[in-house]
């Protein structure tokens, strides 16, 4: 049935009720007023009838889909949103959506001359004098406000659409008109256009030549029209002005059956329904879910793992704070991230072990390995390399997030164990303890006030290692070889606060504590909290290692160390913008950890003599291993750890896997340490990463320690060469095969509650202590 023209009349309504002689005689007043506006008010508006350009639905640019892009702003990384369009020709669409467009939108569509005459002047008046800006456009002017990209209700936008609306009038046919408009106007859920809400909503199509069961139905279609009036929630009022998809919540489908009603009613007074038909006509409870994700792109890349954190940075800004779900995805937003290519390459390359650019120490091994990496920018806090797995839609083993529902997800917490040990020696150096100065270091001691005794369930403390040193070291010689003992008693003389302190000033912004009653360890906020507080709710075995942080807060900790003990706030965006308009632009701010010259020099001087951390490119590197074990075995690790920096850029890596059992490689041994497994990771990333980067390795230069009223450092022979001891066994964390939550947190398996014993650092011949010649200092 052909869409007929509703007859000569100029009711609101559409009827065709005479209009009495004075009505008609006002209504042309207010006509040659209209006009009178539109071509005295403004020359430039009244040239706008010759001079302005009205595309057809071919010519559209339509909103662009948000994009993400590596920090070069040109290299795309991901595609949101949902925008799509598909082109039906008019007289290839089946009657629904014409009909019930018009019925919604423009009652007098077929008659009038394409601009509500009366409604501009109205808008013009209630303009001028302070009024409510006004609306009720017809379908020509709404297709000429979308077609012009006209934005604001305003006395010269309404005018000038007007204009543009009355030379398409005299120029297309009334078909055409409706063409464009059912081919451009928005719908919600990125759909521009009938054929692509009729997808979108329904699996449906409008085109006449498909199949009857296929072909949008004229119920469908009048809820697709009434999604015309306000096709998204209110970013600014989402509750209070949900719009009119039925499936976005209970508001906004009471919305959509009053729209669909007022439809159904134009339509029996249109003469497209009989009474009849209309009261046999049910509202059509078929439309499909809300799927956030229908039309992204990349996602499914590691990359795809930045992008969640991405959103949900920018979703706690005041820019994003408080907007439905899904507006920066389908906003047209330019988000340009921190993450440098050429770095996210040399990561993937060297954390995602099934390829084969991955060390050969870690190729080929079980399928439940896991590792994760991310590295950071010292200084600057930018995150410039992030791998937590292989896509977005999997497991993150490397942070966490917030998604679009306010759930945090991720799977990135794992116990640091001696890798957590640099923040101790960060608060040594801070209080005055020299790296130079000696600790009792037997194999094993009692420390009666942590209750660690012989009486004790979990035991005295066991060092894992030996050294040539022992039982009486330095502090340098107690961190290469990484003594236990020495550690725990470091903590102890410090004190947990203090120690908890300079990790959460370093940039460990939060750590898994374990809580009675609880089978999965909770996560505790460290920032913004007292010290002495937070320190009550861990064991003095923080200070070797025992509760879990995430690799992205640990990557933080070194960055800090590497910018000369300046901490900078991990973040992965850098700007936010929509066509010329800046949204949103990282504010690169610092704190100072209290280090002075001295300290940063002692402690990259004893850190950069961890054999593991050392680099065969020229860079001056400094960094530690880590290892946490399976449960009670002494000869079984599941966690794994080496993290580290050069001036210019620092890392971490965890070795791990992904069901919470033993690592155990592929011919069957457990012997995987911090220096064999994400050792190499760590190394060849560092590598590749500051070769891509181009960058001076003089320029970034450790300084040299004076060590003052210190004895001379011991001479290079009398470096401790670590040996295998007999490890204390630890209480295992609990194996699960996927991430489980606290509520809103995604938190991998840790050990429990208690003090446990003591973890076991790496036994491997690699572990041993290397001494660099002394560097000159450098720029930092």
């Amino acid at each position: 049935m052909r869409v007929l023209p509703t007859g000569d009349n100029d009711n609101a309504d559409g009827s065709t009720a005479p209009v009495p002689g004075r009505k008609r005689r006002r209504h042309r007043i207010l006509i040659f007023l209209a006009v009178f506006a539109l071509l005295a008010g403004s020359g430039l508006v009244a040239g706008g009838y010759y001079f302005d350009s009205v595309p057809t639905p071919a010519d559209l640019k339509l909103p662009e889909s948000t994009t993400v892009y590596y920090a070069d702003g040109r290299t795309p990384m991901a595609k949101l949103g949902t925008e799509n369009r598909t082109i039906v020709p008019y007289d290839q669409m089946n009657d629904s959506a014409k009909q019930a467009i018009v019925a919604a939108e423009d009652r007098t569509f077929w008659t009038n001359k394409g601009v509500d005459f009366t409604g501009v002047l109205r808008a013009a008046w209630s303009n001028i004098t302070g009024g409510q800006r006004q609306g009720a456009s017809t379908i020509t002017q709404q297709y000429a406000r979308v077609a012009a990209d006209l934005r604001g209700v305003t006395y010269s936008r309404k005018l000038r659409e007007a204009v543009i609306a009355w030379k398409l009038d005299d120029k297309y046919s009334k078909e055409e008109i409706l063409g464009f408009y059912l081919n451009t106007v928005p719908f919600g859920r990125g759909a521009y256009g009938i054929e692509a809400a009729a997808q979108t909503y329904f699996d449906k199509t409008v085109r006449r030549d498909a199949p009857a069961a296929q072909q949008l139905t004229a119920a469908e279609a009048m809820v697709l029209c009434a999604m015309v009036k306000q096709p998204e929630a209110d970013p600014n009022d989402p509750e209070g002005s949900p719009g009119y998809d039925p499936r976005r919540n209970a508001a906004a489908r009471q919305n959509s059956i009053d729209r669909w009603n007022y439809i159904r009613d134009g339509m029996v007074k249109l003469g497209y329904l009989t009474s009849e038909q209309a009261a046999n006509l049910a509202y059509p409870d078929t439309v499909k879910p809300i799927d956030p994700n229908a039309g992204q792109a990349n996602l499914d890349r590691p990359t795809g793992l930045v992008v969640n954190h991405v959103l949900s940075e920018l979703r706690q800004t005041q820019e994003f704070q408080g907007k439905p779900a899904d507006y920066l995805r389908n906003g047209g937003f330019k988000i340009v991230t921190t993450i440098d290519k050429r770095v996210q390459d040399a990561a993937e390359a060297a954390a995602d072990i099934r390829r084969d650019t991955a060390p050969e120490a870690v190729r080929g091994q079980p399928k439940n390995w896991q590792a994760a990496l991310v590295a950071v920018e010292p200084g600057t806090g930018r995150v410039l390399g992030y791998y937590g797995g292989n896509a977005g839609s999997g497991a993150d083993y490397a942070g966490w997030y917030y998604d679009e529902n306010g759930q945090a997800r991720g799977f990135g917490q794992h116990p640091p164990g001696s890798s957590f040990k640099v923040y101790d020696l960060a608060a040594a150096v801070q209080d005055g303890i020299s790296v130079k100065q000696h600790f009792d270091s037997p194999e094993t001691k009692e420390f009666p006030d942590s209750g660690r005794t012989t009486k004790s369930p979990a035991g005295p403390i066991r060092n894992a290692e030996h050294a040539p040193c022992q039982p009486d070291c330095a502090l340098w010689e107690a961190t290469v070889a990484s003594l236990n003992v020495t550690y725990f008693e470091l903590t102890e003389k410090l004190g947990k606060a203090k120690v908890i302190d300079m990790a959460t000033r370093a940039g460990v912004d939060s750590m898994w504590a374990t809580v009675k009653g609880n089978p999965q360890p909770q996560r505790v906020e460290l920032r913004g909290q007292s010290p002495e507080e937070v320190a009550g709710r861990f064991s003095t075995e923080v200070g070797i290692g025992q509760y879990g942080i995430t690799v992205q807060d640990h990557a933080n900790g070194m960055a800090t160390f590497a910018a000369g003990g300046k901490r900078a706030e991990s973040h992965f965006v850098r700007s936010v913008t929509k066509g010329e308009e800046k949204v949103y632009e990282e504010q690169l701010t610092q704190s100072d950890l209290g280090l002075d010259e001295e300290a940063i020099n002692q402690l990259d001087w004893t850190l950069s003599r961890v054999k593991a951390a050392k680099l065969d490119n020229g860079w001056d590197s400094a960094g530690k291993t880590g290892t946490w074990q399976a449960g009670q075995s002494t000869t079984q690790n599941v966690h794994t750890w080496m993290v580290g920096y050069t001036g210019a850029l620092a890392a971490a890596v965890w070795l791990g896997t992904a069901d919470g059992k033993p690592l155990k490689t592929k011919d069957g041994s457990y012997e995987v340490y911090g220096s064999s497994g994400p050792g190499p990771i760590w190394r060849q990333f560092m590598e590749q990463a500051t070769a891509a980067l181009k960058l001076d390795p003089d320029k970034y230069r450790f300084g040299t320690p004076e060590f003052p009223n210190d004895t001379p450092s011991p001479s290079a022979p009398a470096t401790p060469e670590p040996t295998s001891a007999s490890p204390t066994p630890s209480v295992a964390p609990t194996p699960s095969a996927s991430p489980t939550c606290e509520p809103g947190l995604c938190a991998s398996p840790s050990p429990p509650g208690k003090p446990k014993p003591t973890p076991t650092e790496s036994s491997s011949p690699s572990a041993s202590v290397s001494v660099s010649p002394t560097r000159t200092k450098g720029p930092r």
